[in-house]
């Protein structure tokens, strides 16, 4: 028995492959090809390029490449550039509290390699020939010399062709590049004086020249040709023992639902929610509830005060002294907020007093004021006494009206045919305050809101020319010429099956612009390009995973631009029409957002205003 139960006993661990462990290990390191292009870029600034071309197709599954003049690698260390936990930017443990380079760990090379087909040719000033690796699923292909200039050119192929489950969970083309452009966008922001150009497809999508922070801001975010956007901040600066801040705030008038906001510490994008909330503090009283500020703040602290190597992709950074931190930047952030609003400010710390001129001829008289400490004003009324009892008190709530059981203007859209039992055909309407229809019912008074009456018809309206590609297009005499932010272009480019059934048509000029020759009819009155750029702010900021949603998110916004404004005055024809239309749809007592179209002034309220 003894000899039995050790029969089968066999060793179980062992080590894996260097293939395979690269290949566990590029699943942190490399999720997507966004990440492959940080940590690409990344590597080109620290060869101190000046400047770098990204070159990508089919949103980096095809292909990821990057050019950059820096300063090269000799032969071997291009060789063991591929190699795990090799690098050049460290050297011992202690160096990683004095880190001024973007990469340090040594591991982004070698997670690429294992899942893609990388191809490098790159050369020092100081030789004359260059090195070409080719490199396939960590496998080296091939090494030799080669002609090339001087910098880094990496090329990389195939991403995931040797991991088919993580090349299936990619997504769309469209979403993948905007995730490569906003991993751009966290880099190029904080090189300004470096030159990038970004290619797509043999597009350029972007060409950004060297210059300052606040013009890279508005070749990204604005227009290059003016600085609309970046008008619309101010800037903030502090210096302190521990920390340097300066940046960019949005000014409070300027603020919108569609916000950019980052942080940078020592050349590095960072996400950091409790200094986000120092920058929400700071504005506490000056947006409206559902705005938040935008903002492109610059850290500059010393690399002991902060630690980096949290996590692979390096965007989690803790900060030894984040309290202080937080109050300097609040600080900063009002400071800067303060020298441009237009409302004065009144420092009550001054221990000063008013520049008024007093008499000097005159002395100054204490006012006489003359009080009776005997007077109660409640003894004349007897109501009030300790030794009396208060008589009669119930008189004082007879008149009340009973609002446990009698309903007021009510927003309890369940009860049944609030204009069901109405003959909308010919019982008299009226319209009130620009707002509002006024209808008389069995129950009470109907107040119906006409905007959010509109709005809701003609989301049914569009949804159903979606489904069936009906859109009626009325062409534009002159076609209208839209400008758009890469990220918009990206977007737009999503949606463009689902405008043009709804009525828009539209087709891309350049990168950066389409031309509107048509819209639905229903906007036809209106400019096409304030209406586009409000559909594409309202998919953005509510959030479309699925087509159906974004078919909704376009629906309504088309909706919110084309109905009645509030305050357009109706004729007796155009009320009966639209109450009769609205009756028509299921659950019209509430828009598609859920907000309320209907309320009830009942019979019982109106008759208790006249007790």
């Amino acid at each position: 028995m003894v000899e039995s139960r050790y029969l089968f006993t066999m060793d179980i661990i062992h080590l894996l492959p260097d293939s395979v462990a690269n290949q566990i290990a590029a699943g942190e390191v490399i999720q997507r090809p966004a990440s492959c292009l940080k940590e690409l870029v990344e590597n080109s600034l620290d060869a101190k390029a000046k400047r770098i071309q990204v070159i990508v197709r089919d949103a980096g599954r095809t292909l990821l490449q990057v050019i950059d003049d820096g300063i090269g690698m000799s032969e071997m260390d291009a060789r063991l550039a591929f190699e795990r936990h090799a690098t050049s930017k460290i050297s011992e443990a202690q160096d990683l509290f004095s880190l001024r380079t973007m990469g340090f760990r040594g591991e982004a090379l070698a997670s690429i390699c294992a899942v893609a087909q990388v191809e490098m040719t790159t050369r020092r000033a100081q030789d004359e020939t260059g090195t070409l690796i080719e490199i396939h699923g960590s496998n080296i292909v091939r090494q030799e010399v080669c002609s090339c200039p001087v910098g880094t050119n990496i090329k990389v192929s195939n991403l995931f062709f040797n991991v088919p489950v993580r090349r299936k969970f990619l997504k769309t083309d469209q979403t993948e590049l905007r995730n490569l452009l906003t991993e751009f966008y966290h880099i190029v922001l904080v090189y300004p004086k470096v030159t990038f150009t970004f290619v797509h497809n043999d597009e350029i999508l972007l060409e950004l020249p060297a210059g300052t922070e606040k013009q890279r801001i508005e070749a990204v975010f604005g227009n290059t040709k003016s600085n609309v956007y970046t008008s619309a901040f101010v800037e903030v600066a502090t210096e302190t023992d521990l920390v340097t801040i300066r940046g960019f705030v949005i000014k409070p008038e300027n603020a919108t639902r569609k916000v950019e906001q980052f942080f940078f510490v020592n050349g590095r994008y960072m996400r950091h929610p409790y200094f986000q909330k120092a920058v929400l503090t700071a504005y506490s009283g000056m947006l409206p509830n559902d705005y938040q500020p935008s903002f492109f703040i610059y850290f500059d602290i010393a690399p002991e005060s902060i630690d980096v190597n949290i996590h692979p992709t390096k965007t989690e950074i803790k900060f030894a002294d984040e309290q202080t931190i937080f109050q300097i930047l609040m600080a900063a952030v009002r400071e800067a907020l303060g020298k441009f609003t237009l409302a004065p400010t009144i420092d009550f710390d001054t221990s000063g007093s008013l520049d008024i001129p007093l008499p000097q001829d005159k002395p100054i008289i204490r006012p006489d004021i003359q009080t009776d400490p005997t007077y109660n004003p409640f003894h004349k009324r007897g109501v009030i006494y300790p030794d009396k009892v208060v008589k009669n008190w119930e008189s004082l709530y007879q008149n009340l009206p009973d609002t446990q059981n009698n309903p007021v203007i009510s927003n309890n859209l369940s009860i049944p045919g609030v204009l069901e039992g109405t003959d909308t055909e010919s019982c008299p309407l009226w319209q009130y305050g620009g707002k509002y229809i006024l209808v008389p019912s069995e129950n009470g008074l109907v107040f119906v809101n006409q905007h959010r009456a509109h709005v809701t018809i003609l989301f049914a309206q569009f949804m159903e020319q979606l489904a069936h590609t009906q859109g009626a297009i009325q062409q534009l005499l002159f076609p209208e010429i839209l400008s758009l932010s890469q990220d918009d272009m990206i977007l737009l480019a999503q949606l463009t099956d689902d405008l043009r059934a709804i009525g828009f048509d539209i087709e891309q000029l350049s990168p950066d612009s389409w031309s509107i020759q048509g819209v639905p009819a229903q906007i036809v009155d209106q400019s096409s390009i304030p209406v586009l750029q409000h559909i594409l702010a309202q998919v953005r900021e509510r959030g479309a995973n699925t087509r159906r949603e974004w078919q909704e998110q376009i629906a309504l916004a088309l909706a919110e631009s084309a109905a009645i404004p509030y305050g357009k005055n109706l004729t007796d024809a155009e009320m009966r029409d639209l109450i009769s239309r609205l009756k028509t749809l299921s659950g019209y007592q509430h828009t598609p957002e859920g907000k309320t179209i209907i309320s009830l002034l009942s019979d019982d309220e109106i008759s208790k205003r006249f007790h």
